[in-house]
């Protein structure tokens, strides 16, 4: 056992945990976890538990495919790495902590189709510029309940109540109750409200490296549904869960600093640096193909579109909401852009490294971004329509080499391979696959994991 598995062991012990959950999340933004007893911990080599290659293949549905040889190799293992400065207790079930990890082949080399390895080597690449990608996750989310027919409904109905909290929007006080445990596991949240529609919350995140983020993020989600389904009710990220409300957006916040801590977004006075315009033209060069890896569901899609809040064309505009990248107001330290595309259901890991691709490719071939838009971007007929379907966007992903060598390793196409799958389960089950309602298939698909 390492040194950092011995220590862990210590502050386990001294904290009263005993049941330590392995967590992390496969490449579809499912989270996978494993129980071990800390009395046992110093029993395990080469930094976490094992599980099977096959849990990198597994569809939404269940099935196992045979990417990457996977099953045609024999269904080999994987080693978790236990991230040790990870762990949080868990304030609503004593004596159990979280702890994120990531993977490793059993030869001791890095596991290329786990998502957290993947951003780890891109913000390397950051790194290696001397730069450092900092990021502050946003995420929108509904709680549900089940009516007596078993479907799922929102648990309040009443419209209107935009950036309000209490009684009101909250009757059973499911959110407050959230808020709390969230505040004891000391993840970095700060703040939350109930959003534009009946149901539907955010969380605000404070900033960080961004591994960090995605660490925090993972276990935010992980702890939004598990306290949630302990009041008796769900929590769903999915992006369009009823076709009468708005959609959920995960929206990411991005900065990049010198390795002293300097912001280098701005110019020093008000306006964005050359990295920043370069970031932004990376973004949008790459826009369609990011789109399959922010949205990687059927029912992302339907979020998607003009009038709707959520980005329609690949643009960006100044402190401008309905670009797909918007810059917000603050300068100096606080600058940064906000990446608005994504939902719920995006991968942190990935959908992180993914736009970190596309901005390095931005950064290390000066790309000139285009000129910012003005008013409402859905009118904007310079900027080309983002894809409207799934399949739209892998085809744009499967394209885009230059995205996919950034990214290195099988990862992209063992996504390509599951959703692939996916898009053909909707398209056998559904008689109007095009439909912009949510159907459901969508529900059964996503609601619960998502």
């Amino acid at each position: 056992m390492s040194k950092s598995l011995e220590q862990l062991q210590k502050e386990l012990k001294v904290a009263n945990i005993d049941v330590l959950r392995v967590v992390y999340l496969d490449i579809i933004g499912l989270v996978r976890a494993k129980d071990i007893l800390v009395s046992q911990l110093d029993q395990i080599s080469h930094g976490g538990p094992a599980f099977c290659q096959g849990i990198w293949v597994t569809t939404t549905g269940g099935d196992v495919l045979d990417a990457q040889n996977i099953i045609t190799d024999g269904l080999q293992d994987f080693i978790s790495q236990i991230v040790p400065e990870s762990w949080r207790e868990l304030p609503w079930e004593p004596g159990v902590a979280y702890v994120v990890a990531g993977a490793n082949n059993p030869d001791g080399s890095k596991n290329l189709l786990s998502p957290r390895n993947i951003l780890e080597l891109m913000v390397q690449k950051y790194q290696d510029l001397g730069l450092n990608p900092i990021v502050g996750p946003e995420l929108e989310f509904y709680i549900a309940e089940k009516d007596e027919n078993g479907k799922y409904k929102r648990a309040i109905e009443r419209t209107g109540q935009a950036y309000t909290t209490g009684s009101v929007t909250d009757p059973k006080g499911t959110f407050l109750h959230l808020l709390r445990m969230l505040d004891q596991m000391n993840i970095g949240i700060f703040a939350g409200n109930h959003e534009f529609s009946p149901s539907q919350y955010e969380i605000n995140f404070w900033h960080g490296p961004a591994l960090d983020a995605a660490d925090r993020t993972l276990l935010m989600k992980t702890t939004i549904k598990e306290v949630v389904a302990r009041a008796g009710q769900h929590a769903t990220f999915c992006g369009k869960p009823w076709s009468d409300e708005g959609g959920s957006g995960f929206h990411l916040h991005f900065s990049v600093e010198d390795l002293k801590g300097k912001n280098v977004m701005h110019d020093g006075g008000e306006h964005l640096s050359a990295v920043g315009k370069n970031m932004i033209a990376g973004i949008l060069k790459h826009a369609h193909a990011l789109t399959a890896i922010c949205n990687p569901t059927i029912n992302a899609f339907k979020r998607l579109g003009p009038d709707t809040l959520a980005p329609y064309r690949a643009n960006w505009g100044l402190d401008n909401r309905s670009a797909m990248i918007r810059i917000p107001p603050e300068r100096g330290s606080g600058t940064r852009l906000e990446v608005r595309v994504a939902d719920g259901a995006a991968n942190p890991y990935l959908m992180t490294a993914a736009i970190l691709a596309a901005g390095l490719d931005g950064i290390l071939n000066k790309l000139e971004a285009p000129e910012p838009v003005v008013g409402m971007s859905y009118d904007n007929e310079s900027a080309p329509v983002l894809p409207m379907s799934l399949e739209e966007a892998l085809d744009a992903l499967q394209e885009d080499t230059v995205l996919r060598d950034i990214l290195q390793g099988p990862i992209v196409e063992v996504f390509d391979v599951l959703k692939r799958d996916e898009v053909r389960r909707y398209k056998e089950a559904v008689s109007d696959p095009n439909t912009r309602e949510t159907t459901d298939w969508e529900v059964k698909e996503y609601m619960s994991d998502f």
